[in-house]
Parts: C-alpha cells; sequence; structure tokens
C-alpha cells in the first residue's frame, strides 16, 4: 500500500508508465486508478480482474497474472517511448519470488544492455506463495541483513548527497535496516545488479511512505536503468496475514477478527488424493522424487517434502527449468514427478517436447488446477493441456474423474516408460460409483459407466461426473444414454469408443478444455481414421476464447459444461432438433 502509494505521488498518471510483475501487488494500484467504488466485485463473476487487465481500465497498461514478466514489458514501453520520442517514465515492480524467473534475468541483461531510462522496483517480502528459495534469494537475504549503522550510513550519505536533488527526508541519519538507505558498492553485499547496469539503490524501508516518495522524485531524473530495492512485510498491517503470511496468500472465507477461516464443505480434494498417492509412492520406492516451482503448498507436494526432504526440490518460479532437471533425474535412472498447474506448464512447453519427450524420459507430470480454476480468471484457467499435450509423441495423457481414479493413475505412471501426464481439476473429488473398488487399469484403457442404446455420452476428466448427473435427467425423459469415462486422451480406447459409435451412431464428447484440439477433436479424428463418417456427433467443451473470471459453478454454467446443458444437446441429438437447426 505504502510503496504504491509513494509511487503514484513521485510519477504522473496516466502518462508515466506502470507493470506491476504477477498483478497480485495490483489491489491499491485498482483502488487509487478509478475502481474504488468498484472494488467488492472485485475477483466476481462480472466484476472487476483480480489481475491489470488492459481492457478493464487505461491505468492498466500491461495485462499480467504469471510471474516474472513485468522487466521485459516494462523494456519495451522503455524502447517504444525511445523511438517515439515521448518523455514518459517506465516503471517495472516486481517481487523478490517473481525474480527468481530466468526471463526476469532476461530483461535484466538486455536492459543494461541498452541502457534505457527504466526504473525497477524489486519489492522484497521474502516471500512469493511460500518461503522463497535458491542463490537470488540467499543473496537479498545477505542485503536485508547488512548493519546500517555509522559505517554503511556514510555510503548512505554519499549516495544521497551525488542525486541530483537532495531532501530532509533522504538526509536523515539511517536507523537501522528498516529505515536505512545503501548503496551496492562492494562484492560482498550486491554488486550483481551493478554489474549487469543498474544503478542499484537499497535496501530501502518499503513502509516509510515519506521517504520514498522523496527517493522516487530523485530518482526519476536519473539517466539509464535504475534499480530501487525495497523491504516490505506480506500481509503489513494486518497482525494475523503478517504471522501467517504463506496461509493469507490466497484464502477462503475468514473471521477478521481472529483470522480463523470459516470451514468450506468437507471431502477430499484433487490435491490432497494426489499429495497421498505421491507419498505411497516415495514410500515404495526410493527413486521418486518430487520438483515443484514455488507451489509446494498449492500442489499438495509439502507433505512429501516433510517426509522425504532429501527427495524434494522447490526450484523457485522456473517452470522451464523445473521440467528439464526432472528431464536429467529420469535420464539418470530417478522417477521424477513434476507438480505444476496447468497454466504454469504452457511456460515449459519446449522443454516437454525437447528435453522430456523427444528422448521419451519417464517424467510424470501431475497437472493440478486443469480446467476452469474460478476467481483467478484467465491468466489462471487450465484451458489448453489436453490441446497441447496430446499431440506430443510420447506421450500419455490421462484426466482421472475421481480420486480413486487419480491414485491408480498416478501408479500407473510410475511404472510407464516414458513421458505420462495426469490433469485434474481444483476443489473437492466426486465419488464415482464402483471406484472405490476398482481394479489396477493399464494405458488407453477406457470404463462404462453406464449401457446405452439411443445416445453414447463420452467424457473424460471432470466431465465425467458432470455427465453422471446429466443422465438422470436424460433418463427423466425417456432417452438411454450410454456412458464411457474415457480416462484417457493419449491414448484413447479406440476399440471401445468405436464400438459405441457403430452402435448408437450418436456421439455427445464433453472435456473441461478448450474444444480446439482437445479430447473431442482426438474422438473426431480416431473416428476418421477408422473410415467411420456416419455418426453424428456433439462436442461440449471451453469456447475459443479467454475466459473470465467468476466461481467454477458460475463458469460452468454459463459456458454449457453443467448437467443440464449436456442433457438438453444429447436430447436435442437424439432427436434430430440439433440437425435441423441453421
Amino acid at each position: 500500500m505504502e510503496l504504491t502509494i509513494a509511487l503514484y505521488s513521485a510519477f504522473d498518471l496516466p502518462q508515466d508508465v506502470f507493470v506491476w510483475d504477477v498483478g497480485h501487488q495490483c489491489y491499491a494500484h485498482k483502488l487509487l486508478t478509478g475502481r474504488y467504488r468498484s472494488f467488492d466485485t472485485l475477483r466476481q463473476f462480472g466484476g472487476i480482474s483480480g489481475f491489470p487487465k488492459r481492457d478493464e481500465n487505461p491505468y492498466d497498461r500491461f495485462g499480467t497474472g504469471h510471474a516474472s514478466t513485468s522487466i521485459s514489458a516494462a523494456l519495451g514501453f522503455a524502447k517504444a517511448r525511445d523511438l517515439k520520442g515521448s518523455s514518459e517514465h517506465v516503471i517495472a515492480v516486481i517481487g523478490d519470488g517473481a525474480l527468481t524467473g530466468g526471463m526476469a534475468w532476461e530483461a535484466l541483461n538486455n536492459a543494461g544492455q541498452l541502457k534505457t531510462n527504466l526504473t525497477v522496483v524489486l519489492n522484497d517480502n521474502e516471500m512469493s506463495i511460500s518461503k522463497n528459495v535458491g542463490a537470488m534469494s540467499t543473496h537479498l537475504s545477505k542485503l536485508r541483513m547488512l548493519p546500517l549503522y555509522q559505517k554503511v550510513e556514510d555510503k548512505a550519505k554519499n549516495v544521497i548527497e551525488n542525486l541530483p536533488m537532495g531532501g530532509k527526508t533522504l538526509s536523515r541519519t539511517a536507523e537501522g535496516i528498516l529505515h536505512g538507505v545503501t548503496h551496492l558498492m562492494a562484492a560482498q553485499t550486491g554488486i550483481v545488479f551493478e554489474e549487469m547496469g543498474f544503478k542499484y539503490f537499497g535496501p530501502i524501508d518499503g513502509h516509510d511512505t515519506d521517504l520514498l516518495i522523496e527517493i522516487f522524485s530523485n530518482i526519476k531524473t536519473m539517466k539509464g536503468p535504475v534499480l530501487v530495492h525495497v523491504l516490505t512485510t506480506k500481509g503489513k498491517g494486518y497482525e494475523h496475514a503478517e504471522n501467517d503470511a504463506r496461509s493469507f496468500h490466497g484464502v477462503s472465507p475468514f473471521q477478521i477478527g481472529n483470522g480463523k477461516s470459516e470451514k468450506l464443505p468437507g471431502g477430499v480434494t484433487f490435491t490432497d488424493a494426489f499429495a497421498d498417492a505421491l507419498l505411497e509412492l516415495g514410500e515404495q520406492d526410493e527413486r521418486v522424487v518430487a520438483i515443484t516451482a514455488a507451489m509446494p503448498d498449492g500442489t499438495g507436494v509439502h507433505k512429501f517434502a516433510e517426509r522425504f526432504p532429501n527427495r524434494f526440490y522447490d526450484v523457485g518460479i522456473a517452470e522451464q527449468h523445473a521440467v528439464t532437471f526432472a528431464a536429467g533425474l529420469a535420464a539418470g535412472g530417478l522417477k521424477p514427478v513434476v507438480a505444476v498447474y496447468s497454466t504454469f506448464l504452457q511456460r515449459a512447453y519446449d522443454q516437454i517436447v525437447h528435453d522430456v519427450c523427444l528422448q521419451k524420459l519417464p517424467v510424470i507430470f501431475a497437472i493440478d488446477r486443469a480446467g476452469l480454476v474460478g476467481d483467478d480468471g484467465p491468466t489462471h484457467h487450465g484451458a489448453f493441456d489436453l490441446s497441447y499435450l496430446r499431440h506430443v509423441p510420447n506421450m500419455v495423457v490421462a484426466a482421472p474423474s475421481d480420486a480413486a481414479e487419480l491414485r491408480l493413475m498416478l501408479h500407473l505412471a510410475l511404472n510407464h516408460d516414458g513421458p505420462f501426464a495426469i490433469r485434474y481439476p481444483r476443489g473437492i473429488s466426486p465419488e464415482i460409483p464402483g471406484h472405490a473398488q476398482m481394479q489396477p487399469m493399464s494405458v488407453g484403457m477406457a470404463e462404462v459407466l453406464a449401457e446405452g442404446n439411443d445416445v453414447c455420452v463420452i467424457a473424460v476428466g471432470s466431465a465425467v461426473n458432470l455427465s453422471l448427473r446429466a443422465l438422470d435427467l436424460l433418463r427423466e425423459q425417456g432417452i438411454s444414454a450410454a456412458l464411457v469415462n474415457a480416462r484417457f486422451v493419449k491414448p484413447l480406447d479406440a476399440g471401445l469408443i468405436t464400438s459405441f459409435a457403430k452402435r448408437c451412431r450418436r456421439l455427445v464428447l464433453v472435456e473441461e478444455n478448450t474444444a480446439q484440439g482437445g479430447f473431442g477433436s482426438a474422438v473426431v479424428e480416431l473416428l476418421a481414421s477408422s473410415g467411420i463418417t456416419d455418426v453424428e456427433m456433439a462436442q461440449i467443451g471451453l469456447p475459443d476464447e479467454f475466459v473470465g473470471h467468476g466461481t467454477q459453478t458460475i463458469l460452468r454454467e454459463f459456458h454449457g459444461l453443467d448437467p443440464e446443458h449436456i442433457a438438453r444437446v444429447t436430447a436435442e441429438l437424439v432427436s434430430g432438433a440439433r440437425a435441423e437447426k441453421p
């Protein structure tokens, strides 16, 4: 809050350009740029986004949602300014967690080379979602611990005196780490940034608004790239968040007075089911190792880390490295499990193709938050993984319908000689009838959940339970519908699917993935290659657009992934109504 107020007091909006990395830092920005009255709609369906969004407000100059992009984008703005001959200031605000991403360092390197006017504000609170890791985190920790007393105070005064403008606030005596200003003047402090071509100022108390305003007011007159390192406390001003920043990164409803979360409806989540199954694998096979990219809690692998600390790796916000690191582990004879959100795995696509699949290495991808995730919106929906994974040679792509199936798939993946992706949604797992006593499966084996002759619904992943509920509605209409749980998107159970296609002649294909190139497309391709052309089909999936934010329930209803819509489409196919529509 204080940092945002200081920045917007020292710089001029809307002329000057701010790029907020990740976008989780943007709430104060939104309050100060015309969205105060609509702030109660934040992250709600039809309301304002939880991230900067270009089409929401002219002050949102660049949309963000994934980490480590701000410096690259800001440098682009700066060079566009230079080429146009304008004079606006460009500021990137990036957290120390996002600075663990390689893209941020690529941008710093390029900015130092180009030497254009650019301000990078490093908002250092020692946290991303969980505690930051890695050599850079260690380096920043050393900077935080600098003794800002007489020796360093003299260096700070020298720096202040050399600024283009002086000030009473800047010349005051440093009173400790939270009120000091130092300059990276020696190798043991922070020569890294200066060697990359930046003028460095910090660490600075990020909650001292007056000090920050005067520093930014002076720094903006300097030429070339500048990095300002500010120290902040995550959750500052709210005791419970300050004491437990990890839990308060993203919260369900809670009591403001005591900070305690309200209990949500019970049940096993897909994430918990994965975490428990991974522990089982770890107990059974010492070759199993777990990898996460700064998401140990969100993906559930913190449980594995507690039990097997020497076989757990948090690589920071570095998905590309995570995947190729896993490839190296696999080539070395281990069984790596990469636990990652679907939306973040997109960042490592080349590594999946080149480093894992091309070499047919046994890397297991546990892909959480597949499909619609809810309030985080388009930057976080896992809408594309079936499409971007299924066409890569050597990759197996599976999608469990419930927790029991997820457990069996993970055990199957451990014994598979090649890449294996398991994608599963956010939230509570349903209980599919019969799955509690499920027998082990083989790769590509589908499951018949209901027999019928009028039409066959073939669903995968989270769409299976939705389709089961749709069958109840169809029975009320006298429609005899079969239901197949595909389980696998690659390879498909060709024999089972083609047999139902020949028997029913009507197929409804349901998935919580974009309909472009996903599961439904795979079935259509299968039938075409099998010479089966006289089958009426309807595909139900996410639209060819970026889906907005809202609860999973609301978004599924809005985009036709609810039982009522599935039943309606199926009934129309049986009655011939769909064929008659223009």
